[in-house]
Parts: structure tokens; sequence; C-alpha cells
């Protein structure tokens, strides 16, 4: 959780071509994505960028996707402004290619948010308006109320109660992680 504390005011670029950012600068980039995508967005903040860089830091030329670009930025309030631009755009580029703007967090926190995956794909299809809430929670409509659950075992006894879900989801796999059922 430390970690994601730190983390708070990083932005991960994904799908940048490697060492564009050399070539201008991480400001200038990062600026050129916000007049590209958001420019009412760009009026209204005021974007610095404290520090970007490369994760992981050593290149493998094996991979076949690029390396994601951190950038760091002064204020948490900036960084949901532009997450939250992004979502309402769908579609972000950078000179025309697709790219996408995500929240950074630990490794841990994506895996554990990753294992929300299957049951997230089922409840969206369904319209049940899913979300996966900070850090690691899954929330949905279910009869008008939001749902909130913080782990699968919290979720399985909801669903046990409710016929309907359970049908639903009865072939999305309860368990990823080893040590829980």
């Amino acid at each position: 959780d430390l970690e994601n504390i730190l983390k708070g005011a990083n932005l991960r670029v994904i799908g940048l071509k490697e060492e564009v950012e050399k070539e201008i600068g991480v400001e200038s980039l990062f600026k050129g994505i916000i007049t590209e995508n958001f420019p009412n967005l760009e009026k209204d903040i005021n974007i610095q960028v404290q520090e970007g860089y490369r994760t992981p830091s050593r290149f493998n030329p094996k991979k076949t996707t690029s390396r994601h670009l951190i950038i760091k930025l002064p204020k948490v309030k900036d960084k949901e402004r532009i997450l939250k631009a992004a979502r309402e755009k769908k579609q972000i580029t950078y000179n025309g290619a697709p790219i996408h703007l995500a929240a950074d967090f630990s490794v841990e926190t994506l895996q554990a948010r990753r294992e929300w995956h299957d049951i997230f794909k089922v409840l969206k299809e369904k319209n049940f308006y899913p979300r996966i809430v900070y850090p690691v929670k899954i929330s949905f409509k279910h009869e008008g109320e939001i749902k909130t659950f913080p782990d699968k075992q919290k979720l399985r006894d909801f669903i046990n109660t409710r016929p309907v879900l359970q049908e639903m989801l009865k072939g999305v796999p309860q368990s990823e992680r080893k040590g829980h059922s």
C-alpha cells in the first residue's frame, strides 16, 4: 500500500515507441499528448512533469512491446483529471498512434486487479456496470444498489444468495491466486 501511495501522482503511458521521449523530452512529449487529446484540459491545468522514466529500467530487445513510460506529476488531482478525460474520450493517441493512459500501481496491486478480469467481463456483458475500485475491490450495480466486494470470497458469499448471479457467473474461474479458495 505504501508503494501505491508513493505512486499516487504517477501516470503510466502505454504504447509509446521506445526512445521517443529522448528526442523531445518528457515534458514536451506529455504536453503533446495533452494538446492532441484534451485541448480543453490543457487550458485548465498547468502541465508540469516532475520526472519521467521507462519501466522496467532495462530494455529487453526480445520483447515485442515497448516499455511503459511513467510520468510523475506534482499533483494527484491533475492525474485524476487527466485519467477522467481519458476515460471519457476512450481513444487516446500520440502523433496519430493509439496509446493508453493509466494510473501507476505496484506490481502486486496490478496483479490483484487482473484477477477480477473474468468476473468484470461477464458483469460488463450483462450491463451490471462493473468498476474496479481502488485498490482492488470490484463494484457493480445490482437491483438498483451499488455492491462492492474487497475479495472473491465476499463476492462468492453474496452470489450464493442470488440464484440469478450464481447462474450468470458459474463458468467464471473463482480462484487464480494461490492460498485462496
